[in-house]
């Protein structure tokens, strides 16, 4: 069995990483109809999007690192449908209709995705066959009920099925499964070779990227990096977590991280015992987040939340690295699946993700000041970020489309707390989350902790 030694030697480098040739800094003046600060997910789908109507636009992209550095080359390679708050709290802050309208663009991303990826013959290791959340616990299959009856409820019959303790087991072998709730909504993706693969597509378009070109000043028509500047009718601000190292985003975001460990490539034999031969994206049902995949070569990749915040929204690579939260992601792996102990974990690794204070993504547009931006997905961005670049496509050349009118479109959230509340509040939370868990395997009973915690964040 791996020790807690042997993963404290791994470094930090995503299983998605791939050396591969640096683009050039930006030095001097340039001219562009639209500068794009940021070359991950969001960046290179509204780079995209806005060549695919416009191949005449001159596009270019500032990247304060490389292609995919951030949350885009470190996620867990998930492209679903879940929407970080639940539809009812979407209902409450604009409609019922407006939450049925966001869930169907939700859906339908996941499939356009799919189709992007096949007609720009980029091979990023696409696979549809869903998401299976499995309950391990009596108040998780408890929930498994409520949230289909929700659904239904709702006008959303076919979103969620509930699986009994067979049918999962048949799905997912982990230990002491009782059941499961899934949805066809959700395909597998390699982060890496996606972004990459935009990137290339976007630059065979005419697009240009520069890489080592931190944006240091944001104006309306003009960006300013360290070793020169764009002027651009529009701006586009796609950075993320990384918003918040700006002054003046300081609080509209705050950056939690996310930490991820991946085996060796499993045998064939060993997978089909443990009902992992698939492409089917699962995790369970506990409050403190995990999640796993098999990837297209047969390796696991399984992460989690649970990193604490850092004072003052700090973002430093060696925050990718937690060893005891990495240790209790691997003591949850363990959990599903004892037959892994053997297993060699190969790589671990971390990144910040985007979070708004009301739990709640944006895609917004100054029409007069011509800037735009979108984030904040709550680790929900693979998909997410798809449906963004097309609606910042829509605002920016001014076309009408259905999904303009979706309730993420010119959303604000408040601001977070000033420091030292803020570190308090959000570390509070966490441990909050981890509490609920521990206190529904010690009562076997429904968190009372957990209905507190999702009345403050309106998260699913």
């Amino acid at each position: 069995m791996p020790s807690l030694q042997n993963l404290k030697q791994l470094p930090n480098r995503p299983l998605w990483y791939e050396d591969s040739p640096a683009r050039d800094a930006l030095t001097g003046a340039e001219q562009a109809d639209v500068a794009i600060i940021g070359s991950g997910y969001t960046g290179l789908w509204t780079a995209y999007y806005l060549l695919k109507s416009q191949p005449s636009l001159k596009v270019v992209l500032l990247e304060r690192e490389t292609v995919g550095f951030g949350a885009s080359g470190r996620n867990g390679g998930w492209a679903s449908a879940i929407f970080p708050i639940s539809l009812s709290r979407v209902a409450e802050m604009y409609s019922h209709a407006a939450a049925l309208h966001l869930q169907q663009a939700m859906n339908q991303t996941v499939d356009e995705i799919g189709r992007v990826l096949s007609s720009e013959g980029i091979d990023a290791d696409y696979a549809k066959q869903g998401f299976l959340s499995l309950a391990r616990t009596r108040p998780q299959f408890d929930r498994i009920r409520a949230s289909v009856d929700a659904s239904v409820r709702f006008g959303l019959p076919e979103q969620w099925r509930a699986l009994d303790a067979a049918e999962a087991s048949s799905r997912i072998g982990a230990d002491h499964v009782l059941g499961g709730l899934y949805t066809e909504h959700c395909a597998l993706i390699h982060p890496g070779k996606l972004v990459r693969g935009l990137a290339a597509v976007v630059e065979r378009m005419g697009a240009r990227i520069y890489e080592k070109s931190p944006a240091i000043s944001i104006a309306p028509g003009h960006v300013r990096t360290l070793q020169g500047e764009v002027r651009a009718r529009t701006v586009v601000r796609a950075t993320e977590a990384f918003s918040c190292q700006l002054p003046e985003f300081r609080r509209s975001v705050i950056p939690l991280y996310s930490l991820v460990l991946a085996t060796e490539p499993l045998p064939q034999a060993l997978r089909q015992r443990l009902g992992l031969d698939h492409r089917l994206a699962f995790n369970d049902m506990r409050h403190l987040r995990v999640y796993g995949q098999v990837t297209a070569n047969g390796r696991l990749v399984f992460g989690g939340r649970g990193a604490p915040y850092r004072l003052g929204s700090r973002i430093s690579p060696e925050d990718d690295l937690v060893d005891k939260v990495h240790a209790n992601i691997y003591a949850a792996l363990l959990e599903f699946f004892p037959d892994l102990a053997d297993a060699q974990i190969t790589h671990r690794w971390g990144g910040a993700l985007g979070v708004a204070r009301d739990w709640c993504p944006t895609v917004s547009m100054d029409k007069q000041k011509r800037i735009a931006w979108a984030g904040n997905y709550v680790g929900d961005g693979v998909a997410t970020s798809n449906l963004a670049g097309r609606i910042l496509r829509n605002l920016i050349l001014d076309q009408d489309d259905e999904i303009n009118r979706l309730p993420v479109v010119n959303h604000r959230s408040p601001a977070w707390e000033h420091e030292p509340l803020r570190w308090l509040g959000i570390n509070g939370g966490l441990t909050a989350a981890g509490f609920c868990d521990f206190e529904e395997r010690i009562t076997n009973h429904p968190s009372r902790t957990a209905q507190l915690l999702e009345k403050l964040t309106g998260a699913h």
